[in-house]
């Protein structure tokens, strides 16, 4: 574990917990108000959670979200039950999860220890669990659960994966690929000095970079943030294997930023509703993270719309308004990459910052992309030769790769230990 958290700030946390039920309950106490009880300053939790100072309150709330998953036992004082009614105290709040035996926090929770039976310093509390505090703000803590009609305070009290991972294990989360979150982090062990590409889709992609890297004195310090829509949206479109998902990857590398690559085919559901729930789950965790969003085949969510004729029809039509919505509020970097620009609808089409055509290699391109590809220890007296010879085939930098492979396969099965321009000769006509 971090140590973050400390054994001392678990025994605060037990002062702070003791102390508000003894006063609640006019118990004999060492203090007579939790504000009496010394507050152990943490400058470095404070800089993880990107503010510069906590309150009493605040703190109580995250070490009191925290405690289920670094001191659980710490909070077993709320199992007990109210003599009178023979049940658990209301006013303890909590809830029961899945599999954990102990008690786990609800904002009632919160509101006991830090308000008792004061009315007006509850609504206090809750104002800690609105969208205006740094709690949501940051992605740090939250109340999740209530069910329709249920009071705000019953919501489960819960920490960010994203929170949690700082504190428990100093470092950055990143969320599994599955079911719960149908996207995958993508990257590359190649540079941005290896990318082959045209001048325009160059110029096109330094353009992203100078947003990413200026945006908040675009949008703040020049007062644009009132006429123009925050983040940044961009297709890529062109022939298969040109090199759109490798400048995705690359974008995200050279800027420090995540990529995630967002499976459709687990997105896209039958049942309606379910898409828009499935599309729901990667926008939240993408919030407030910096990460790049990269839909690849995007036309088969962000296809043409229908008529509306029938149900099957408004059901799709609602899912392209929901990701409409949905990308447009989303504040940081979304890359949708298709093969034909002419699939996707031009309701989105006009929502582009940019669009991106990555064209076939041209002679010279190819000519790089063999050179960087090919192992110099398998070339010597026939590597111009082969060069010529590659150069000539007008295919993508994918297809190149692939046949690299096929060559690295026979030389290997073959215990060759030079490419001869015989070998290549023969492996690029038989795949071309």
């Amino acid at each position: 574990m971090s140590q973050m958290i400390t054994i001392r700030y678990i025994e605060w946390f037990h002062k702070i917990l003791e102390t508000a039920i003894a006063l609640y309950f006019k118990n004999e106490s060492a203090y007579a108000r939790l504000e009496d009880i010394e507050y152990p300053v943490n400058p470095q939790l404070n800089k993880m959670m990107g503010i510069d100072h906590m309150t009493l309150d605040e703190f109580v709330v995250v070490m009191l979200a925290l405690m289920p998953h670094i001191s659980p036992q710490s909070l077993d004082i709320f199992f007990s039950s109210n003599s009178n009614t023979g049940r658990p105290y209301t006013e303890f709040g909590g809830w029961k999860g899945m599999s954990h035996g102990g008690f786990l926090p609800t904002g009632e929770t919160a509101a006991f220890i830090l308000a008792g039976d004061n009315v007006e310093k509850r609504g206090d509390v809750m104002s800690l669990f609105t969208e205006d505090h740094w709690f949501y703000k940051n992605n740090i803590l939250g109340l999740e659960g209530a069910g329709r009609g249920e009071p705000f305070l019953s919501g489960q009290l819960k920490v960010s994966d994203e929170f949690l991972s700082k504190v428990l294990f100093d470092r950055e989360f990143k969320p599994t690929y599955g079911s719960g979150f149908p996207a995958k982090l993508i990257e590359t062990e190649l540079n941005w000095e290896d990318l082959v590409v045209d001048y325009k889709v160059e110029e096109a992609l330094e353009d992203i970079n100078t947003w990413i890297a200026g945006h908040h004195t675009i949008m703040e310090e020049w007062g644009l943030k009132k006429y123009l829509k925050k983040g940044y949206r961009t297709l890529f479109y062109g022939p298969p294997g040109t090199g759109k998902t490798l400048a995705a990857t690359l974008l995200g590398k050279r800027n420090n930023m995540d990529v995630y690559r967002v499976d459709l085919s687990m997105i896209v559901s039958k049942y309606i509703g379910e898409t828009e729930k499935n599309l729901a789950k990667v926008f939240d965790l993408a919030e407030s993270r910096n990460w790049i969003l990269f839909f690849d085949e995007a036309d088969a969510l962000f296809g043409k719309r229908t008529s509306g004729n029938t149900s099957n029809d408004r059901h799709a039509n609602q899912e392209v308004a929901f990701l409409l919505q949905r990308m447009e509020d989303y504040d940081g970097i979304i890359i949708l990459a298709t093969n034909l620009k002419s699939n996707i609808d031009e309701a989105f089409a006009r929502r582009f910052q940019s669009m991106v055509y990555f064209p076939i290699p041209d002679e010279q391109q190819r000519k790089k992309l063999w050179d960087n590809m090919l192992p110099d220890n398998w070339l010597d007296a026939d590597k111009e030769e082969i060069l010529s010879l590659a150069v000539q085939n007008e295919i993508s930098g994918g297809n190149i790769a692939n046949l690299i492979r096929k060559c690295a396969i026979h030389l290997y099965s073959t215990n060759n230990k030079k490419l001869t321009k015989e070998i290549f000769h023969r492996i690029i006509n038989e795949r071309l």
